[in-house]
């Protein structure tokens, strides 16, 4: 900067300018004084520092600006970095000057008091300035770096697929429909799998990273309308290897999280002794084991039926770590699945299950590779082939065996970082009754 005007840094970087002169530009989100002497908390989007005024030392018209400054006032402080081992971060800003970019006209609606979840979510653009929803927000952005980085280190390919589909790809009950220019009607989409499942038959190995769409009237705490899932499908491969790739992954992200995340972890007060005892193998037990486990907890399931949030919780609190539970009944699963070879009843497939009860963060399978089979699971769903044709001719042109899977972000997020609803973990979360802001 000309004139000799401090530099403008940001809090993250603040151990560089120890005795320095420089220049924050934040907002104040807390004060409290003790006679001549105020505190300031400022926050920058990168990090949270005190500024020290002090009567005398300080700017007169800054100090007395301050002493009356409301809440998420945004300002630019300019004064020297000082250690302080008793601050968070360990610097402090000694303040000399302060310019007031804003100053609210009204007291902010979330004040230093408990407020009830659905206050919070009615202004869930201002929540977010909270330490806990930045902490969250900051994990989530790594969690998601983790696992780009994981795919990419390994060869995959991001192909970006569709979020307006004519196809069905889970249950037809659950789909957003819209209606689609002169074509008819068209469908938010559910999973982008089918069309991974092109790619993949193209590049080999694939992975998309995108919103996806559920009109499913849950309340449950792992249910949102709008989330974030990513999909891989890989060419040539199994259900057992499916199995490995989700492992590796899952284990790859924590890694990274512990690595670079100690501080928002200690925000959110996580215990990270579970996250670090991890390894591998995960468990893997048979779906008929699942329901035993979930019945012997108290759950009215039967064999036959698929595993609800309930269910899933039993079953992962069995566990250290998380749990595959494989080869569920056709009846349970998408048409896409492929028959199990030793039980035509069953399909090769898999749910990964987080400990600590936090239930399905993952389902995956080998898809059906054979022709004639799947227009019979077509016809056994009720699903109209001509709808397909695009997804039939993948069978008819260099079919191979091929296997895949989804995993939700927001379900990842929650286990890792312990908190009790995915709606935390998505900075707008859409559900069954909210829609604002």
């Amino acid at each position: 900067m000309s004139g000799g005007a401090p530099p403008r840094v940001a809090v993250r970087d603040i151990g560089a300018y120890d005795g320095l002169a420089v220049e924050l530009a934040g907002w104040l989100y807390n004060a409290r004084s003790k006679g001549r002497i105020l505190f300031l908390q400022l926050r920058d989007g990168t990090g949270r520092i005190q500024a020290t005024a002090i009567d005398g030392e300080t700017d007169a018209d800054s100090f007395a600006r301050a002493a009356r400054l409301p809440l998420e006032s945004s300002l630019i402080a300019r004064g020297t970095v000082r250690a302080e081992p008793r601050a968070a971060g360990g610097y402090e800003l000694q303040l000399r000057t302060m310019q007031v970019v804003q100053e609210p006209a009204a007291d902010y609606p979330i004040a230093n008091k408990a407020h009830g979840v659905d206050f919070l979510l009615a202004h869930r653009h201002l929540w977010l300035r909270s330490r806990r929803q930045e902490a969250l927000m900051r994990l989530r952005s790594e969690v998601r770096a983790a696992m780009h980085g994981f795919f990419d280190r390994r060869g995959f390919v991001l192909v970006d697929t569709p979020i307006i589909t004519g196809a069905v790809g889970e249950s037809a009950s659950s789909l957003f429909t819209l209606p689609y220019y002169d074509l008819g009607e068209a469908h938010l989409a559910q999973t982008g799998q089918l069309y991974l499942e092109a790619a993949c038959l193209a590049l080999g190995r694939v992975y998309n990273f995108g919103p996806t769409f559920r009109a499913e009237k849950s309340k449950t705490r792992r249910h949102l309308s709008e989330f974030w899932m990513l999909e891989a499908e890989v060419a040539f491969a199994d259900s057992d290897a499916n199995m490995e790739l989700q492992e590796a992954l899952v284990l790859a992200v924590v890694e990274h999280v512990l690595d670079r995340c100690e501080p928002e972890l200690a925000a959110l007060q996580r215990d990270t002794a579970p996250l670090a005892r991890l390894g591998r193998p995960f468990p893997r037990i048979a779906y008929e084991e699942a329901v035993r486990i979930a019945q012997e907890s108290g759950a009215d399931m039967r064999l036959g039926d698929d595993l609800g949030a309930d269910e899933e919780t039993a079953v992962s609190r069995s566990f250290d770590r998380p749990v595959f539970v494989t080869d569920y009944p056709r009846a349970a699963k998408a048409f896409y699945m492929k028959g199990h070879p030793a039980d035509p009843a069953k399909v090769l497939c898999s749910d990964l299950l987080a400990p600590e009860g936090y239930g399905e963060i993952a389902g995956g399978s080998q898809r059906e590779d054979d022709l004639d089979a799947l227009v019979a699971a077509l016809e056994a769903h009720d699903l109209a082939a001509g709808a397909y044709e695009w997804y039939l001719d993948l069978r008819r042109f260099g079919s191979v065996p091929h296997a895949g899977f989804g995993i939700g972000l927001e379900r990842t997020l929650a286990w890792i970082a312990g908190i009790s609803h995915v709606r935390e973990a998505i900075a707008f979360p859409r559900t069954l009754q909210r829609l604002y802001p």
